[in-house]
């Protein structure tokens, strides 16, 4: 449709840039059509012609216009060139008087002209009453803008006071909604979201090599295209994903923020309910007790006593896992697509201890490969594969110390002078009694720790090699068992020696 209205740039002096925006795309009274017929209406009244469309959807007026991703690049003289900008409204333009202002006048300096919808002609900053004109309805715009704020700030407020939820939801979970249009209803866990994200709190809970990790797993699910949480989002509100990738950081928080009990939050913290205790919207994706150690799994590692090494990333099979014979160096992954190679890289890069790595081997990435899966399958593709569980426990002891911090929060509330009402005191001691007797009935409890379990699959460790979709899964596997390939140069008659992990009586 775009395309069909927008011209070629010819220099006539009316060739336009015809910049909308919109904070939400469901706003129905400016919305992308409507501001379209009067962009239209306001460029055909001055005799000129659209060249392209700056379109920023889903960006707030109060976003400075040289930094929004649409209007922006041609404020910056970065997409070639226009004789000026057209927009159905001032406020389309921003919503801060300044920005608006800013922008205007870096448009008139630079010999261009601003149009909108609803004033006649171009703006003349030259002229005294259009200059107060244009300052006003920025104003105005400002001014709205500051009460839509106001009013979010109170119904933010308002819903954290009632237990809603209000911001947006989070990983793991999803806002239900009687109809469309509807405020949410309740919050319950999306059984796709919780589903990825609880694997990979699995996959990193049952990890004792240290080869799994939030980055390695971001890695992971962004090469299998699984949306990412703002794609995933996206879509379940209808909307076009980005292809965003995953992220380590992004990772971790989901997996060590409170929201994943289940909990309303405010500002990164649970928020608290008159009871006392965090208010709870839905069930939580794990208990405490396991949050408490994926907080643990994925805390940056600061070893001082061995060398700083990090997990590899990428889906060969012997990514970090392949070393030099001579100087002991991590073998690199070098040349072209269905042409890599495994070689030692040291002396050419100038480290000290490789100095004397001649001549350094190297061997074809094919050829290593299919040896060691060789070599792999035949000590212990026989072999059955266990796996790995975490096991929360009961989750006693963390209920215990929930309960602790609750009434430890009680009680600084009160000497903060708070409850000191007769009927607030009563609920006090009530609720700080209740809290007292539950932790005494939990103590008699007999508590089973968190701890690892080892269950059997059913599956062949060959069998788990061959239904593995990439070769970075496959390294997994040689990881859990240990192994580590040794590349020797050509004049060795063992070029790669193999070792790992005891299986079955055999001396691997």
């Amino acid at each position: 449709m775009q395309d069909m209205i927008t011209t070629e740039y010819d220099g006539c002096g009316k060739c336009l840039v015809a910049a909308r925006r919109l904070s939400r795309r469901t706003d129905a009274t400016s919305s992308p059509e409507r501001q379209l017929d009067q962009i239209l209406s306001a460029v055909a009244s001055l005799g000129g012609h659209v060249i392209a469309f700056a379109d920023d959807w889903e960006v707030s007026g109060a976003t400075d216009p040289l930094t929004r991703p649409g209007l922006g690049p041609w404020l910056r003289d970065e997409m070639g060139p226009y004789s000026g900008i057209v927009g159905a409204a001032v406020d389309r333009i921003g919503r801060n008087q300044r920005d608006v202002l800013n922008t205007a006048y870096a448009i008139h300096e630079s010999g261009r002209i601003l149009v909108t919808y609803g004033h006649d002609g171009p703006w003349d900053l030259d002229d005294p009453t259009d200059e107060m004109r244009l300052s006003m309805e920025s104003f105005g715009a400002q001014m709205e803008l500051r009460a839509i704020q106001k009013r979010n700030r109170d119904e933010t407020k308002r819903a954290r006071n009632a237990g809603q939820p209000k911001q947006m939801n989070a990983y793991g979970y999803r806002f239900v909604r009687l109809f469309p249009t509807a405020g949410v209803d309740h919050v319950e866990i999306d059984p796709v979201a919780a589903g990825i994200i609880r694997n990979v709190a699995e996959r990193i809970l049952t990890d004792e090599t240290g080869t799994i990790t939030a980055y390695t797993e971001a890695t992971r699910l962004t090469r299998a295209a699984v949306p990412s949480p703002r794609d995933h989002r996206a879509i379940m509100y209808g909307r076009e994903p980005k292809g965003t990738p995953w992220t380590g950081p992004a990772i971790r928080n989901i997996l060590s923020s409170e929201s994943s009990l289940g909990y309303l939050m405010h500002q990164g913290r649970p928020v608290i309910g008159k009871e006392g205790h965090p208010v709870r919207l839905a069930p939580p994706l794990w208990d405490r007790a396991t949050r408490d150690q994926l907080i643990t799994a994925t805390a940056p590692k600061r070893v001082s006593s061995r060398p700083r090494t990090r997990a590899p990333k990428g889906t060969h099979l012997l990514s970090g896992l392949g070393y030099c014979g001579n100087c002991g160096r991590r073998l690199k992954i070098s040349g072209k697509p269905g042409a890599h190679t495994y070689a030692c890289t040291g002396r050419v890069m100038g480290v000290l201890t490789s100095q004397d790595c001649k001549p350094a081997p190297s061997m074809q990435a094919s050829g290593l490969d299919a040896h060691v899966t060789q070599w792999f399958l035949a000590r212990y593709g026989a072999g059955q594969l266990i796996r790995r569980e975490y096991d929360p426990g009961t989750g006693y002891a963390a209920r215990i110390k929930e309960l602790q911090a609750d009434r430890e929060r009680l009680r600084d509330d009160r000497n903060a002078g708070l409850y000191e009402d007769e009927d607030d005191t009563e609920w006090y001691r009530t609720e700080y009694a209740r809290m007292g007797r539950e932790i005494a009935e939990l103590k008699k409890l007999p508590d089973r720790p968190a701890g690892m379990r080892m269950m059997p699959t059913g599956q062949t460790i060959a069998d788990a090699w061959h239904a593995a979709p990439d070769d970075a899964a496959r390294r997994e596997l040689l990881n859990g068992y240990d192994i580590r390939v040794t590349l020797h140069p050509q004049r060795v008659p063992e070029r790669a020696k193999i070792t790992g992990v005891t299986l079955l009586g055999l001396a691997a």
